[in-house]
Formats: C-alpha cells, sequence, structure tokens
C-alpha cells in the first residue's frame, strides 16, 4: 500500500485580488514538516497534477507543492479576467509560501510557471534594500524568503511570438465533447508539441483538465485567461521581458534549462544567451519534443531531480 506522503493531498489557501479574495489549489506531497520545499508550477491552461510523476519521484526527499494557479484546475476563478497575470499569480504564490511557512523553495516551472518563478525572484531582489535599511536602523530583522535552486522547463525572459501566438488560438476557445476520447483527441492535437506519449499518458495529461459535466468533457480552467493573454502589447512584452532578464541574471543559486529542441517558445539562441548571462545556468535539450517537455518519462525526470538532488 503507497503511503500517504507519497500520495497527492489537496488543500487550499486563500488569496486576495483587486475584485475581491479567491481561493487557490495546491496539491502537497511528501513530509509536511520537511524544510526542503520544491513548488511546481504548470504551463498556461494545466493544472498542479502535471507533477504526480515527478512528484511521487522527489516525495522522499522534498516537501513537494503544485498549486493550480488561480483559474485552472480546483482553484477559484476571477471575478475580473483582467487579474489573469503575472504579477497576481506572484502574490498568490508568496501567500502559499507564507502558508507553507517556507524560509527557502526551490522552484521548477513550466511555460507559465516559469514566468512566475523568474517574477518571484524580482520581488524577492527589489526586498533586498528593505531589509538592508532595517539593518542600518538597528530593527529587527524580518522573517525572509529565498530562492533556492530553480528548473525552467522551455521557457526564459525572451518569449517568440510566434509561439505565442499559436497558443492564443486556442485558450479561449470552448472545448464541449461528447466523450472521453474526444477530449483526449483534442488535449493530443493542441500540445503536438509534447511529443510522442502512449496513450495512457495522453489520458493522463487529460484527467485533469478536463471535467465531466452535463453529460460532456468541458474545459477544466477559465475561458477568460484568453482576456488578458490578448490584451498584452509589444510596449508592454518589451517592458515585461526587461524585468524578467534583471531577475534571471539575479538568481542567487543554480539555474537548470530544460529545452524542448523543437521548441517554438523558448529558441535556441534564447537559450545561449541565457547560459551567457548567468554563469550558475546549464541547459539540457530534449529530442523530439517542442513546447514543452512533460516530465512524465526517466528520461525527462532524472536529470531534473539530479539538478534538485545535488548537494
Amino acid at each position: 500500500m503507497a503511503s500517504p506522503l507519497n500520495e497527492p493531498r489537496l488543500k487550499y489557501v486563500t488569496c486576495a485580488s483587486q475584485s475581491g479574495l479567491h481561493r487557490m489549489a495546491y496539491w502537497e506531497w511528501g513530509d509536511p514538516d520537511n524544510d526542503r520545499v520544491l513548488v511546481c508550477v504548470h504551463g498556461l491552461t494545466r493544472t498542479g497534477r502535471d507533477f504526480d510523476t515527478l512528484a511521487a519521484r522527489l516525495s522522499p526527499h522534498h516537501r513537494v507543492v503544485c498549486p493550480d494557479v488561480v483559474g485552472r484546475g480546483r482553484s477559484d476563478w476571477l471575478a475580473n479576467p483582467a487579474g489573469y497575470v503575472v504579477p497576481q499569480y506572484v502574490a498568490d504564490m508568496l501567500t502559499l509560501i507564507a502558508r507553507l511557512g517556507a524560509e527557502r523553495v526551490d522552484w521548477l516551472g513550466t511555460s507559465m510557471g516559469g514566468l512566475i518563478g523568474l517574477g518571484l525572484a524580482g520581488a524577492l531582489a527589489m526586498s533586498a534594500p528593505a531589509r538592508a535599511a532595517r539593518a542600518e536602523f538597528g530593527l529587527p530583522p524580518q522573517r525572509t524568503l529565498r530562492m533556492g535552486r530553480m528548473v525552467l522547463n522551455d521557457i526564459g525572459p525572451k518569449l517568440d511570438m510566434a509561439g505565442l501566438a499559436r497558443i492564443g488560438e486556442y485558450v479561449g476557445r470552448p472545448g464541449v465533447f461528447d466523450s472521453h476520447d474526444e477530449a483526449v483527441a483534442y488535449v493530443q492535437s493542441v500540445s503536438a508539441g509534447f511529443g510522442p506519449h502512449s496513450r495512457e499518458q495522453w489520458e493522463q495529461l487529460t484527467r485533469h483538465v478536463f471535467n465531466y459535466k452535463d453529460k460532456h468533457w468541458v474545459k477544466h480552467y477559465d475561458l477568460a485567461i484568453a482576456k488578458a493573454f490578448e490584451l498584452q502589447t509589444p510596449q508592454a512584452m518589451q517592458q515585461a521581458e526587461a524585468l524578467l532578464w534583471a531577475a534571471y541574471a539575479s538568481l542567487p543559486e543554480p539555474v537548470l534549462i530544460v529545452r524542448g529542441a523543437q521548441s517554438d517558445l523558448l529558441l535556441r539562441e534564447t537559450a545561449t544567451e541565457m547560459l551567457a548571462r548567468n554563469s550558475q545556468a546549464r541547459l539540457i535539450e530534449v529530442p523530439g519534443v517542442g513546447h514543452a517537455p512533460t516530465l512524465l518519462t526517466p528520461e525527462q525526470i532524472e536529470p531534473v531531480a539530479d539538478f534538485l538532488l545535488a548537494p
């Protein structure tokens, strides 16, 4: 019989946005008293259950926490869809980490989850002067959060616009299917970049992003996340990119960049630039995969585990 520590436990944390309070769901694996915390955050339309296989592998060593970002999975939807942006997600993650009582977290972010991690790292870097000022005036130090090792799964500070356009084509489209097989076929069609998978793996990738409702299988996320996605202007993207590069360069501990060798979102030249801008970064490429590696196979999981478990 599997230990309860090796199974996901569903929990909730209450977060705030400009339109009120919302609950964010998260899945916790491993010993809840373990100080070694790994936060795994999914892509734009996915859920925290994407990391089940990886979390089972790492839960003997880490307390693994996999949130459903607001608007997805078991989390609430926002009253104002303009809140579906990285700054709101970073605020929610800070609330979650405060609930966990963690002073240091390792981070694994796939696509959007990586951008949230970089946003969090930037926010922590900006708080450093305030901590220094407290020390200068003899004030007691506040409890601080440190960013540990980071895994960026097919994401970087610079995004390819063609790749974003491809994702934007399907994000806001309703998905209603008469059978589970049709839902699996849909996920397989829009997620071709995930690379070859078995039928069982495609079913796993479908299970938590569709709900059975009124005799139909429907998408398990707020379609309104597409509205904030569509409002991004080239100017806003340039400003965000500058902030993300600064956050990336300031990461205090080693970084692992995982790139699908055929990715249309994290281009090879961007990955090369990332290596040049951070001496603690290293890159692995997954052959036969685009955006993004699903971390479901030993070939993809073990390099990540080796990196996170290294002394």
